[in-house]
């Protein structure tokens, strides 16, 4: 006799349902539709919050969850109808424990702990959504995007939200229409890091609070002692945890980490580039020490691909010695309308003109002037708007869309974020590096010794079918 595991039962009711939705139109759709899919979380407060609250909306069921800090532990058991997950600090043990009963896996840790539990996940043949940025290192982007292709009944998404909204697409139609002609340059620029960088290491240690598994907040990187918070910090929050890890080379991305996935995410959607052909480091505030630098501007060249021209981008991030912002110059076109630049955005020039988005998410897209906007009106609609992000990940997951519904899949965001992380690579070699289509550098073939670090014993995939 057959037997089928809940997740395969799940995706064949599910399947039925939608087939025969007009012949039996209570019967088998009832049974795939009602069917609750059971998801557990790698992380539940900070920005796990915003996926719990989605989950629980969309009617999934956690069965069990791991977060390494036990006070965190409420976003999920205080939601009724999940108190009776089973919650663990170690992610290891939700796999271990609960493989055969889990559908979804959301990933939500810091940068650094990102990789194992998602390979682990699309290898066992669990939809897995992880936040962004995807990896903490370009090789293990290009792995997941691998484990992607490998698994093709995974359905996967990076968590950038706004590669569901309609400003990249909009962008899209105005540069195809020709509004600003062959493109030349892209200028994006955000107003983080918000918090510590260019420091150095802690010199004291603390007690590690009961609450936290230290061992498994470290997890792949190399150990390192507790240190907490220190009278007067600023929210009460220490170096590291909650949320300082993220200007530190060995857990977080930095600035360009946390918001590149978005601010640059039309560039990768409208271009589809491939990786960089050049990143080169224009201003670096500090050596790439224990933390990342206050603040940059890097310069990518970009080889012309398909009907695209070549082109370069600009990544500006924090501020000088005397906290001047780092951004593009203002255009003559705003200064004439007595306008300024958006705290984040984009500046895209063309051969016949320019085009600005404002906000993290590609916000209204205009061209500049402002009045050029309403002179050539509202391109033709070219594609397909999104019903949301979290809306594309969970109907693709339940069968009622392919798995490429899922737009920011990871056969997209895995390049996109290795491509990303070059730039900080870059930083961290603090040179221009010359790439080969593949990736590779190649005026120097021992920074790419830094595209990989190898975790602590124990702490990989527990699973890498790639």
């Amino acid at each position: 006799m057959l037997k089928l595991t809940r997740r395969q039962f799940v995706k064949r009711t599910t399947a039925v349902g939608a087939a025969c939705t007009i012949g039996f139109p209570s019967l088998l759709r009832g049974r795939g539709l009602n069917e609750k899919l059971q998801v557990g979380f790698v992380a539940t407060e900070g920005r796990a919050k915003a996926h719990t609250k989605a989950s629980y909306e969309a009617g999934l069921q956690c069965i069990a969850f791991a977060e390494v800090d036990r006070t965190r532990w409420g976003g999920v058991l205080q939601k009724e109808g999940w108190e009776g997950a089973t919650g663990y600090t170690d992610w290891r043990k939700l796999f271990e424990n609960h493989a055969k009963e889990l559908d979804v896996i959301f990933v939500a840790a810091p940068d650094h702990s990102h990789f194992a539990p998602s390979m682990t996940a699309v290898s066992m043949g669990i939809h897995c959504y992880t936040e962004k940025p995807l990896t903490w290192s370009v090789r293990e982007a290009q792995l997941l995007t691998a484990a992607y292709a490998k698994n093709p009944k995974v359905v996967t998404q990076m968590g950038n939200q706004g590669h569901a909204d309609m400003g990249w697409r909009m962008a899209y139609e105005y540069i195809k229409a020709g509004a600003i002609g062959e493109i030349k340059e892209f200028h994006s620029w955000t107003n983080r890091p918000g918090w510590p960088q260019g420091g150095k290491r802690p010199t004291y240690t603390s007690p590690v609070p009961e609450t936290l598994d230290w061992d498994a907040w470290i997890g792949p990187a190399p150990m390192r002692p507790y240190a907490g918070p220190r009278k007067g910090s600023k929210r009460g929050r220490g170096p590291y945890h909650p949320f300082n890890w993220r200007g530190v080379v060995d857990f977080g991305c930095g600035a360009l980490g946390d918001m590149a996935c978005h601010i640059t995410d039309g560039i990768y959607a409208i271009m589809e580039p491939g990786y960089a052909a050049t990143a080169e480091p224009i201003i670096i505030t500090d050596p790439v020490e224990e933390q990342w630098p206050r603040g940059m501007v890097v310069k990518c060249t970009y080889r012309a691909k398909g009907s695209w021209p070549s082109f370069t981008t600009y990544w500006y991030e924090g501020k000088d010695k005397n906290g001047k912002p780092y951004m593009p110059e203002i255009p003559e076109e705003l200064k004439a309308e007595g306008r300024k630049l958006p705290t984040n955005g984009n500046l895209i020039i063309g051969t016949k003109g320019k085009m600005m988005s404002s906000g993290a998410y590609w916000g209204s897209p205009a061209l500049i002037p402002y009045s050029r906007t309403r002179e050539f009106g509202p391109p033709e609609q070219l594609l397909e708007r999104s019903p949301g992000h979290h809306a594309e990940f969970f109907m693709a997951c339940r069968g009622e869309k392919p798995r490429e519904y899922s737009k920011s899949n990871f056969s997209y965001s895995g390049p996109m974020t290795a491509s990303m992380q070059l730039i900080n690579l870059c930083a961290r070699a603090g040179k221009k590096l010359e790439l080969n289509e593949a990736g590779k550098i190649v005026n120097d073939p021992k920074v790419n010794e830094l595209t990989w670090r190898e975790p602590r014993k124990g702490l990989g995939p527990l699973q890498m079918n790639i």
